[in-house]
């Protein structure tokens, strides 16, 4: 199994407390009767998830920053006063010293630049999963020189670190540079199992991980991609980061982030990335941007140096690059 070094421990436990946290959120907050446009849901356990993960990191590496992705410039207004003293009163029942303004500075810990060493944090992946009752994940990484060295992925309503499922014990995925990746029960992590990625070498039989939503990505392009590879296989639609966890543990074999032509110059953030990136690597995945480079976490809070995202299951990454290069 991996070292469990002060910072594995660390970044297991901070993981797990959020996404336990985020779960109790969404099975208190996201009910039937929630309307398409009442996102408080997600507004609360986003802030909640970042604080307790702040909070934590504070007494447990207080040199170290943060990049997250959320701010508590908006909380502290007058406005959002309702809003903070629900997030206070979830956060309190991990940490029974929260307070309002707690919160709010451990949130605005977030708020870092890149630095030699630094962890990332997307407190909640998939936030329209999340709002549906469905897939979501928090991720959680530390940066070393410019490189990944840990990465952990909380995916509550995944089982075995593939299978849907809302009532199940949940996954935690950990990944560390050089030691594999390794998944237990989110609720019991006692046990840990090392994943691989599957072994499918024929393009035609190649699963393609892909959202619901197409915010950040180009829908027909990907449809474009599977003729030219000649894909088959039925395709595995999942929200988050979750999507690495999948490919991770075998259920799928590729997964793109192309530019959408609503925003071509979007670059990746960090917290998008950095956790799930290793996830991959270490069960022996490849994850490069569309041009086969591999991913630069030097660069501040985006991959500034990078065009949006190809992961594979290694076998199948050189036939996947061909095409994203004929297109």
């Amino acid at each position: 199994m991996f070292t469990l070094t002060p910072e594995v421990r660390f970044a297991i436990d901070a993981a797990r407390q959020a996404s336990l946290l985020v779960r109790e959120i969404q099975a208190e907050m996201v009910t039937p009767a929630l309307t398409k446009s009442d996102r408080s849901p997600v507004t609360v356990a986003d802030f909640a998830s970042q604080a307790l993960v702040a909070g934590l990191l504070a007494e447990a590496f207080p040199n170290d920053p943060l990049v997250g992705e959320e701010g508590a410039e908006a909380l502290r207004t007058p406005q959002e006063a309702a809003t903070l003293a629900q997030i206070s009163a979830f956060v309190a029942r991990k940490r029974p010293d929260a307070t309002p303004e707690r919160i709010c500075d451990w949130i605005d810990r977030g708020a870092a630049g890149a630095a030699q060493r630094f962890w990332t944090l997307d407190p909640i992946d998939g936030t329209k999963g999340f709002l549906r009752g469905d897939q979501y994940a928090i991720a959680f990484a530390l940066i070393v020189d410019g490189q990944v060295q840990i990465g952990v992925l909380g995916c509550p309503n995944l089982r075995d670190g593939y299978l849907p499922d809302q009532d199940g014990p949940g996954s935690l995925l950990v990944a560390v540079r050089g030691e594999g990746t390794w998944l237990t029960p989110l609720d019991a992590p006692e046990t840990f199992t090392q994943l691989h990625v599957s072994q499918r070498t024929n393009p035609a039989e190649a699963r393609l991980l892909r959202s619901f939503e197409s915010g950040h990505t180009n829908v027909s392009q990907i449809d474009v991609f599977a003729e030219r590879l000649g894909i088959t296989a039925e395709a595995v639609r999942m929200d988050s980061q979750a999507k690495y966890a999948v490919l991770a543990a075998g259920g799928g074999e590729i997964y793109l982030r192309l530019l959408s032509p609503k925003m071509p110059d979007y670059r990746e953030k960090i917290w998008d990335q950095a956790a799930g990136s290793l996830v991959i690597e270490e069960a022996g995945g490849t994850v490069t941007d569309l041009h086969g480079k591999r991913l630069d976490f030097s660069q501040g809070r985006t991959l500034a140096n990078n065009r949006g995202i190809c992961a594979t299951n290694t076998l199948l990454h050189p036939a996947a690059l061909q095409a994203l290069r004929d297109m």
